[in-house]
């Protein structure tokens, strides 16, 4: 079922958005270019989500979860019933070595789950460095912002809102919550077999390729290894990973953890004996239920 708004409606693929299970959807495009089109991406939102609510009360009785799509940087926004919303939030980037995405078990795959607990979920399909570092890094920014400048039209609590990241994933949430500015830090870390550091000898040896080139420089080596970034402002963590994962090895999240815990940082770890690594949202990980409920009992405790 469809409610078009305006001209802006995009038509969906179910095996992402979960047609058959959450229908009907309502789709909104927004186009947010650059920091001199805030104001305008506002007004957007406005309009539109007051379109939504005027021309789609259908779905607001049935109280389905609205789903916003952003262009730049890509990202699609879930929102949960306004009538179970928490005001919390999470931003989500999906693992994939910087050289592409894993968008279903460490993406849209858990959009049930977060809108579920009444949290607002966002998937970002962030640009491959391709030579330049900055380009992931600043689409990560780039969606925090949004996502906090939009907050109040949106419905959650612009300061709770976190960002996840799995394996690659994980290097840029940890380098946008160590590098990030007020605006665009988030206030907690989800992390899942997390790369961190960029040394040779912990490090995933594709992800610091594609990000860093084949040659870096120490400097950047040391710039991106985010377990020397770590201050006491680092947002709170979890880590979630497997005691056999070889592709990213847990030195990663040890040395992340023991950072933030230095730097009286609240962190939490959990490693699972198997698994190894790229598990996600997938059942098939033996503990996939203890982990789904070992993540929302963290989420309770502030």
């Amino acid at each position: 079922m469809y409610s078009k708004i305006n001209s802006n409606f995009v038509n969906h693929n179910s095996s992402y958005y979960y047609k058959a299970e959450w229908q009907p959807y309502a789709f909104h495009q927004i186009h947010h270019q650059s920091k001199s089109h805030m104001n305008h991406l506002k007004t957007m939102i406005t309009a539109i989500t007051l379109g939504a609510l005027a021309s789609s009360s259908a779905i607001g009785q049935k109280g389905a979860p609205r789903i916003i799509k952003v262009e730049n940087p890509k990202m699609t926004v879930f929102l949960p019933p306004a009538s179970s919303a928490t005001g919390r939030a999470v931003v989500d980037l999906p693992g994939g070595g910087y050289s592409h995405l894993a968008t279903g078990h460490e993406g849209f795959d858990w959009v049930p789950y977060f809108n579920g607990m009444g949290i607002a979920y966002a998937v970002v399909e962030y640009s491959f460095p391709n030579g330049n570092k900055d380009l992931p890094i600043t689409d990560a920014l780039n969606a925090m912002k949004v996502m906090r400048d939009s907050s109040a039209t949106w419905g959650f609590d612009p300061k709770d809102i976190g960002i996840m990241g799995s394996s690659a994933g994980g290097h840029l949430a940890t380098t946008v919550a160590t590098h990030a500015d007020t605006a665009s830090r988030p206030d907690f870390q989800i992390l899942f077999y997390p790369v961190v550091s960029m040394k040779k000898g912990i490090t995933h040896g594709g992800s610091r390729k594609n990000l860093l080139g084949e040659n870096p420089n120490e400097s950047e080596v040391l710039e991106y290894s985010n377990e020397l970034k770590v201050t006491k402002d680092t947002p709170r963590a979890i880590m979630l990973l497997s005691d056999d994962d070889t592709a990213v090895i847990p030195s990663n999240s040890i040395l992340y953890y023991q950072a933030l815990h230095g730097a009286g940082v609240p962190a939490s770890m959990v490693i699972y004996p198997t698994g190894g690594h790229g598990w996600g949202y997938k059942k098939s990980f033996a503990y996939h239920d203890a982990m789904l409920n070992q993540l929302k009992a963290w989420l309770g405790g502030f």
